[in-house]
Parts: structure tokens; sequence; C-alpha cells
């Protein structure tokens, strides 16, 4: 998230099956722009990937590729069908590490308002890994995205509640969530062990 999201308010929705929807078209203006070969898979991740889970109404979109030496001309691609990239995200910040295995873009609706973040990455590497098992985790244990959405919506409250012109959601709303995040990772690979 940008300067352009600092300041505003963090919306909790209920869970909208049109998410699903939403994400495929995404996926096949993908996969129509840039060809099928061009990724090993695209997953939909994040809380809107997760039936009945409330979310932010943000479509998170995980490309998997091959390597990521294949991605400045898939970018481009993307670019050309209206996503951003946002390569400075790939670097260290004052506010915190960079994320340099992931290519992000961010994607608007006809609004201007916020409707994907695609999340380039190497198919299989760790962001991968974690996505996917945070997702499915959550997918198998209803229990665990109800205290999910709880923890969100309560710390969408505390936030919104304390907002002013330079409130950046990754202070006090993201980094809370990160320890909830590493638990449900945990508990994913051991569950996986035991299988």
């Amino acid at each position: 998230m940008g300067a352009s999201n600092r300041g505003k308010p963090i919306v909790i929705a209920d869970y909208d099956s049109a998410w699903v929807a939403r994400f495929e078209a995404a996926r096949e203006a993908m996969f129509a722009a840039c060809g099928r070969d061009a990724f090993v898979a695209i997953e939909h991740v994040g809380s809107t990937s997760v039936p009945g889970l409330a979310a932010k109404p943000i479509i998170d979109v995980m490309p998997g590729l091959r390597s990521l030496d294949d991605a400045p001309p898939i970018i481009a691609r993307l670019v050309a069908l209206g996503y951003q990239y946002v390569p400075q995200f790939e670097q260290d910040t004052p506010f915190g590490p960079g994320m340099p295995l992931r290519r992000y873009l961010r994607g608007d609706d006809e609004d201007g308002r916020r409707a994907y973040h695609v999340h380039m990455v190497e198919h299989g590497g760790d962001f991968w890994t974690r996505h996917l098992l945070f997702r499915d985790y959550l997918r198998r244990h209803p229990e665990a995205a109800e205290a999910y959405a709880q923890l969100k919506r309560e710390l969408a409250a505390g936030f919104n509640a304390t907002i002013t012109a330079t409130s950046d959601i990754n202070v006090g709303y993201t980094d809370r969530k990160s320890e909830f995040v590493e638990d449900i990772v945990a508990r994913a690979r051991a569950e996986l062990a035991t299988r």
C-alpha cells in the first residue's frame, strides 16, 4: 500500500461469493494477455479466497512463475491490462524490509478504488508456499477463519478510531495480523507433517 492509501479507513466486508468470479475473470484476462504457459499457475489467495471469511474487498492474485527472470515481459503485458507495477516494494524502506522475490502490481476498479493486488512470485518458493498453507488451513478450519475475521474487525476498528491523514494500514493493522498469520502457517505445516 503506497501513500495513496494513507489516511483512508479500513473497510472489512462480509464474505461475497462474487469475489471468486472476480478472481477468475482476472486470471483469465492474465492468461489471455500473457499466454497460459507464461505461468505455472495463478492462485487466488488472501482473505477473499476463503469462503465465508470477512475481508477487505480486494482480490489477491498470485501468479506463479518458473523464474522471476521471466517477469519483465509479463509485467509489461499486465501493465497494458491496466495494472500498476510498484517496483519500490522490492526494496527495503524505513518502514520495513522489501520483498525482492515478489513482483507486485495493483489494479483499481472502474471507480478508481483498489480492487486487485497481484503478487507475482516463483512457483513453489517460500512466498508461494506460505500463502497457500495459510489459505488452505483457513478453508479447512472455519473456526480459525472466524477468529481471523474477528481479529481483523477489531484491528480495523482500532485503526479507524485513531486515523489521521498520514495513517498507514501497514502500521497498526497489517503488522498486528502477522502473529496470527505466523501461528496459522505453523499449524498448517504441523498438520501437513502428520498426514
